[in-house]
């Protein structure tokens, strides 16, 4: 009797990644279905859904596997796209990417394809899941876990955006191209004849297509004028919105006191309900207000729970540097934890931060 193929869903967005994705799956011998996800799109933007979805189609012709369209447009606007730009109205920078695989590919995406009766679901991610078998004295309960790894191609690396799956799901997701780089990637797309194997790579939000952020949000958040103060509380120039503006940026605002010698001002604090800013042309100064020691952290996931006395490496933003961190627990409020900088560093309010143990992505949380 032939062995049943076990069943993949893999998550088509129309590029080169989940595309190889699922060329791979098909050639390891899976069961392979492709699933272009539909989400919302304002029609006063030029999005490229249209192309991207008979992209996704071409692909499962070429690969000769089942095509299906799930549409959670409704879903996205809602929990991807309104919680942005409450976060953006609130003062703070979320980061949507994090959302949408929280919320759509491993939430309302992954719960279809297990209705479905798929074993496993697949995306294009450049990021690796590891199965460790542990084995007890006995031999007669051998168990697996599951850890989740950076991308091999150290550029490409996405595991910044995976840190809030669920630790149950580890062992029914599926990275195919974590271990390769994006030329071989690029290579297999023309090896399975992919039309993706020149089509140019995704930049910024699906939702948004080319269209600047800041000019998104202007259509949900009125841009008003405000104040841009120096370190003195001087006032020194203009913006039109502290909420467009992110802790760290360098455009955005105009001043109008500059002198020939300046050196590149960046922003280092705001208030939300002063419409100000304060920036500053002294980014290593003692004296920075952005630069802290000690950040707290909420809505946190843990995949492997670290101990306090751990040394921890994160990331503050995707392909940032790695810091050495600790973090402390905080008794009085389960919901928080502590995360003690090594040095001082500059935290954005809304943004993830992702903790590693070498290789292994053991978590993260939004900055408080």
């Amino acid at each position: 009797m032939s062995q049943v193929k076990k069943k993949v869903y893999v998550g088509l967005s129309g590029g080169v990644d989940s595309a190889v994705s699922a060329g791979l799956l098909k050639e390891q011998g899976f069961n392979v279905t492709g699933v272009f996800i539909k989400i919302w799109s304002p029609e006063w933007i030029n999005c490229t859904a249209k192309e991207d979805r008979l992209d996704a189609m071409r692909v499962c012709a070429t690969l000769d596997i089942p095509y299906k369209e799930l549409d959670l447009s409704e879903e996205y606007k809602k929990q991807v796209v309104q919680n942005m730009i409450d976060e953006y109205k609130s003062g703070r920078t979320p980061n949507p990417d994090v959302l949408c695989n929280k919320e759509i590919k491993f939430g309302k995406f992954f719960d279809f394809a297990m209705r479905e009766g798929a074993d496993y679901v697949a995306t294009g991610h450049y990021s690796r899941i590891e199965t460790i078998r542990q084995i007890p004295n006995n031999k007669k309960q051998i168990t697996n876990k599951f850890r989740l790894l950076r991308g091999r191609d150290k550029n490409k690396d996405q595991s910044y955006f995976l840190w809030a799956i669920k630790k149950e799901q580890l062992s029914k997701i599926l990275f195919p191209i974590g271990d390769l780089e994006k030329t071989e990637v690029r290579k297999l797309a023309k090896k399975f004849g992919l039309r993706q194997a020149t089509k140019k790579d995704s930049q910024g939000l699906c939702f948004i297509g080319h269209l600047d952020i800041k000019d998104f949000l202007s259509n949900y958040i009125k841009p008003r004028r405000g104040d841009v103060l120096n370190n003195e509380n001087e006032i020194i120039g203009y913006h039109n919105g502290v909420e467009f503006l992110t802790i760290g940026e360098r455009h955005g605002f105009v001043i109008d006191k500059k002198t020939p010698n300046d050196k590149p001002y960046f922003v280092t604090s705001k208030n939300i309900e002063k419409n100000t800013i304060v920036v500053s042309n002294e980014k290593e100064s003692i004296e920075n207000p952005a630069l802290v020691g000690v950040a707290q952290i909420k809505d946190i996931n843990w995949l492997k729970r670290p101990s306090e006395d751990e040394i921890l490496e994160c990331r503050l933003y995707y392909r940032a540097q790695l810091l050495s961190v600790k973090i402390k627990f905080n008794k009085n409020d389960i919901t928080l934890v502590n995360v003690i900088f090594n040095k001082p560093a500059m935290p954005v309010s809304g943004q993830s931060i992702v903790f590693y143990k070498n290789e292994v992505c053991i978590g993260g949380g939004i900055l408080v």
